[in-house]
């Protein structure tokens, strides 16, 4: 649950408030004259439907353990989930919600959707930046995501650019994972940029099973010409480079990161780790909407990983 919950800022569960916090809460005046309270059971009822309709996974649940009585104001609910207890608090109006911060329950998983939508820039041609790195299993996440987005509705991947993060150092490109997965950077990103017609094809096959050699001959790539840049410092690296700038520019430190029209979005606010959502987060910033972004494309969960399937048991939610 505390990698789950609160999808829209993508924050863990606290485990217990802080009891300061908990006292001021518990202390205040929280209702205007004549205000109708619910009852306990109306209460632990809304809460947990909340919670499981719009904070957690499509597929994923908590349930409950207990409900205590804190003051006047507070009810202290004990939810499951994973084999783990993790309390949360519920004004006695029903109407908010404590985690880590006050949660307005009239916030339904759509309206979320459509606050976070508003917030983001548009443009005429909006441009998604997907940073990873290549041997992160989440970062292959996003990159299965991109490469289904791509494959239903080609006309977006105008609008998508897949980045690299990492650095370059006396002439050499380093990476969080080691020299393969720097080296591995930057041959996609020389495909990226001088091949950019197989490019997606390449990370197709990659993301299946990290098999370069076979992915290369697969795409159909032509190894002379990346080889060249690969070795041309004056080429490969400049152009990692200019991703690694725009990683420092941006204060990006983790692989998946999703830059749409300059700002920093994020892809729970839209659903999750998925193709339909994803898609939803870079329709928003267009000006104007084309017809396709009205297509549904899959909920499912992307696998991690290397993986010969868009989606398995092994889907998640984390960073590298």
């Amino acid at each position: 649950m505390n990698s789950t919950l609160i999808q829209r800022k993508n924050l863990p569960l606290l485990a217990v408030l802080l009891a300061g916090f908990i006292a001021g809460i518990a202390a205040a005046n929280l209702y205007p004259t004549g205000f109708v309270l619910l009852s306990q059971q109306d209460v632990v009822e809304r809460v947990i439907s909340y919670i499981n309709d719009n904070l957690m996974r499509p597929g994923s649940n908590v349930s409950l353990i207990g409900v205590e009585e804190m003051s006047g104001t507070l009810y202290k609910i004990i939810t499951e989930y994973n084999g783990r207890e993790i309390p949360v608090y519920a004004t006695k109006d029903g109407l908010f919600l404590f985690l880590s911060q006050p949660i307005n329950l009239s916030l339904t998983r759509e309206k979320i959707k459509k606050m976070a939508c508003e917030s983001l820039p548009k443009s005429q041609t909006p441009k998604l930046e997907a940073f990873v790195v290549s041997y992160c299993p989440f970062g292959l996440q996003m990159q299965r995501i991109l490469s289904e987005i791509v494959k239903e509705i080609p006309q977006l991947k105008n609008y998508i650019k897949i980045r690299y993060m990492g650095s370059v150092t006396q002439d050499e490109i380093t990476s969080m994972h080691g020299e393969r997965e720097a080296q591995e950077n930057l041959r996609q990103i020389c495909i990226r940029e001088e091949q950019g017609d197989k490019f997606w094809d390449y990370i197709s096959c990659f993301i299946k099973h990290g098999n370069s050699t076979a992915c290369l001959d697969e795409a159909n790539i032509d190894t002379e010409k990346l080889n060249a840049c690969m070795q041309d410092s004056n080429r490969g690296l400049k152009y990692a480079q200019e991703d690694f700038d725009q990683q420092s520019k941006y204060h990006v430190t983790g692989s998946p990161t999703l830059i749409l029209n300059g700002k920093r979005a994020n892809e729970f606010d839209f659903g999750g780790r998925s193709a339909d959502a994803v898609k939803t987060l870079l329709c928003c910033g267009f000006a104007a909407q084309p017809e396709y972004c009205k297509r549904n494309l899959t909920t499912a969960t992307a696998a991690i990983g290397f993986s010969p399937a868009y989606s398995s048991n092994q889907g998640g939610s984390g960073r590298c």
